[in-house]
């Protein structure tokens, strides 16, 4: 099997600088996480669901078309509304996982309840993602599973139809997604799942949250009782609407925008109840100089123009690092930021990049195993790195805010979760949003 290549062509794309405090009132698409779960627990469920508002991305078309060939039905021509109707699964198929993790842990949990040999590959960059705990669980869960690598992609999973489930021990410190991916297809197992993480602590605790609170608006019983356990019990997923909530990883950096600029940016469409980790995002922004308010226009971010450092665990929110950490960049005292190794694993190593990229532009930071120390000083202009992530797009915008002439190589990687950011941002920095 050959390695797949990005096709879309480098875009440089000049990050443009606020000349004004910036006020802004957006509307941001759909929830990645939310999309992605709500695909692939419509695709498992025993009747047609709606998705509402749902992300149209790169990560969550090929999602889609993942599960669509394995033999789901999706109707996603409509932006605001797409369809899906569930249909016996079956091989032979090939999933797309692009650069997604979503992807490559949700769906080779579904495959081995289809019947038939199906396969994965994406991006090369994406051979680079470990999926060895997945795959070993798989295993032991009754799945065949081959790779002629170690723990990595490509890889063919052999559905026979069903899968035993059971009982089963993991270390998911390189990915709280190693752990979703099994719950998501655990009510569809003959017997369950019941998963035990052993190792360091799980990352992103927030999204493991999400995946138990959807399944349990599915119809699935679910015991998350117990630290370190999840427990899944077999039975049917009912077909229902999902209202998907606005990205808040997405739009941290808009938010972010606020602080750097003494400007306000409001987020429209923000529900009262939120499952992404909207208390932890208050927190660390009103840390560093922002004021965080819900009301029932949306989601307000507000600043003073002074950016303030801070010493922070992002293991429950580490998606946000890039842009916290450009904030940090123009903060006013420094900022240490931990609890993040895992972050390695991604798109590319972020800490390796954005130590290398800030660098470039005059930063001095430091480097650690988890995370990042930053000394703000006076940057310059300069051509920043992307490694086709759009976390780094995100921090290299953020900066160029108040450093003119900062340069991505490639802004179309924002395409990945957002394709509208580069003319919703610019219109934001101008005024014209």
């Amino acid at each position: 099997m050959g390695i797949p290549t990005a096709t879309r062509p480098l875009q440089p794309w000049t990050a443009p600088t606020a000349s004004d405090p910036v006020v802004a009132t957006l509307r941001l698409p759909g929830s990645k996480s939310m999309t992605a779960r709500a695909l692939v627990l419509s695709a498992l469920a025993s009747g047609p669901s709606t998705l509402a508002g749902p992300l149209r991305a790169r990560d969550t078309e090929l999602m889609a078309g993942g599960l669509r060939a394995l033999g789901a039905h999706m109707s996603i021509a409509d932006d605001d509304r797409w369809l899906v109707r569930p249909h016996p699964l079956a091989g032979p198929a090939h999933v797309d996982v692009g650069l997604a993790g979503t992807i490559m842990r949700f769906v080779p949990p579904v495959a081995g309840l289809a019947d038939g040999r199906v396969t994965f590959d994406g991006d090369p960059q994406a051979r680079t993602r470990p999926l060895g705990p997945l795959i070993g669980a798989l295993r032991t869960l009754g799945v065949r599973v081959e790779t002629p690598t170690t723990g990595s992609l490509p890889l063919t999973v052999f559905g026979a139809g069903r899968v035993a489930g059971g009982e089963v021990v993991i270390d998911a410190s390189a990915s709280s997604q190693l752990v979703s991916g099994l719950l998501l297809a655990a009510p569809r197992f003959d017997r369950g799942v019941v998963v035990r993480h052993v190792g360091p602590p799980v990352p992103s605790a927030p999204h493991l949250r999400m995946t138990v609170q959807m399944l349990r608006a599915a119809g699935a019983a679910v015991d998350d009782s117990v630290p370190d356990v999840w427990v899944v019990e077999p039975g049917p997923l009912s077909g229902r609407g999902w209202e998907i909530e606005p990205d808040l990883s997405g739009a941290v950096p808009f938010f972010a925008a606020a602080l750097v600029t003494g400007g306000e940016v409001t987020l429209r469409g923000w529900p009262r109840s939120s499952a992404q980790p909207v208390e932890q995002l208050r927190a660390l922004l009103s840390r560093m100089g922002g004021e965080v308010t819900l009301t029932t226009t949306g989601l307000t971010v507000r600043g003073t123009g002074t950016v303030h450092g801070i010493d922070a665990d992002l293991s429950d929110v580490s998606e946000l690092t890039p842009a916290l950490t450009a904030l940090a960049m123009l903060a006013d005292s420094p900022s240490r930021f931990t609890g993040v190794a895992h972050i390695r694993g991604h798109e590319t190593d972020r800490i390796a990049a954005l130590a290398r990229e800030f660098a470039g532009l005059g930063a001095d930071l430091t480097e650690s195993a988890d995370g990042l120390e930053i000394r703000p000083r006076p940057l310059r202009g300069g051509t920043f790195r992307t490694y086709h992530d759009h976390r780094m797009a995100h921090a290299a915008a953020v900066t160029g805010l108040a450093v003119p002439g900062v340069e991505l190589d490639d802004v179309s990687c924002t395409s990945k979760t957002m394709p509208e950011f580069p003319a919703l941002w610019s219109a934001m920095v101008t005024g014209k949003s």
